[in-house]
């Protein structure tokens, strides 16, 4: 029996977007992200929920009905890991000290100037900021030395430049390193160590994977390797929870503060687009001795990042 053409394009739409969609959850179940075009989708995961109920409704249509059972196992799957990753554990020790930490992409420095009076306004204690060029340092340095007296530069234009600023006394640390700045120290928060890392990994671009995978890599090495300090590690990862590389970092020890008050897929890039659409890739990740009570998203113009702030408090260990 011939097949009407409605219902074989109907079927054949159905088909390449679930095969599109496929390959990408795929990689999630196998807990990989694959080659082009598959990470740069990871990113949007929630948002192949579109295609997958568009390839249920071509074949159901079509009435092609391995098509529909194929349909109806891509959105449970994608249902599945739209759950939060990483198991949580709460401190058990009394708490010590509480602090405020501020992250944001500046963008080539460009949101600099929208950065300072958010610093006035939310008054964090320790602040990272991802490309931070020279006029970004000098503004900043300027504007708000007297609030931040102690701080680990990495001096580089572009995309390059890292600050860290806080109002709290550093001891210099090695820092993490990658295709762009990520300066690291040990800030003495009123008597207690904490190992501070700014991280910003290379894109996942096409003919960066491989960058982009082994600073990744690194990170988690950082995260693994100083599991008896409290450790904070904050900035843009350019990873979201849905990206192997980044799971690995969670599964070194850290949590998410966003994970912890309920804002695990608030997007944080591109800005514009962030409340409708995006992607969580600047994060702030704390050890077990850290419980987190409240997360913000800021908008700042000039920039394609939201700031996150976060409200940690620290505690002792039992």
């Amino acid at each position: 029996m011939t097949q009407h053409p409605g219902r074989r394009l109907g079927s054949w739409c159905a088909g390449l977007l679930l095969a599109g969609v496929s390959a990408v959850v795929g990689c999630r179940v196998a807990d990989t992200d694959g080659i082009t075009p598959v990470p740069q989708l990871l990113a949007f995961l929630p948002w192949l929920l579109a295609p997958a109920a568009a390839a249920l409704l071509c074949a159901l249509l079509a009435r092609w009905w391995p098509g529909l059972v194929w349909a109806v196992a891509a959105l449970g799957l994608l249902a599945w890991y739209l759950e939060p990753y990483g198991r949580i554990t709460e401190p058990g020790g009394p708490p010590l000290a509480r602090l405020r930490v501020l992250t944001a992409n500046v963008e080539y420095g460009r949101a600099t100037p929208a950065l300072v009076p958010v610093l006035r306004d939310r008054h964090p204690d320790v602040v990272f900021v991802q490309e931070c060029e020279s006029g970004c340092r000098a503004t900043l340095e300027r504007d708000v030395a007297a609030a931040y007296p102690h701080r680990r530069v990495v001096e580089q234009n572009g995309s390059k430049g890292s600050l860290l600023l806080s109002r709290f006394p550093l001891t210099p640390a090695a820092g993490v390193p990658g295709t762009m700045g990520m300066p690291g120290a040990v800030a003495d928060v009123r008597g207690h160590p904490v190992r501070l890392q700014l991280a910003h990994a290379a894109p996942p671009l096409p003919d960066q994977l491989g960058p982009w995978r082994r600073e990744l890599g690194r990170l988690r090495a950082f995260a693994a390797a100083g599991t008896r300090t409290p450790t904070i590690l904050a900035g843009d990862f350019n990873a979201s929870q849905d990206h192997a590389a980044f799971r690995h970092i969670l599964d070194a020890g850290l949590a998410d503060a966003a994970r912890l008050t309920g804002h695990d897929r608030t997007p944080s890039w591109p800005s514009r687009t962030a409340s409708v659409v995006g992607a969580q890739i600047d994060h702030v990740l704390v050890s077990p001795d850290f419980t987190a009570t409240g997360t913000r998203f800021l908008r700042l113009s000039g920039t394609d990042h939201r700031a996150l702030v976060v409200d940690l408090t620290l505690h002792g260990r039992t």
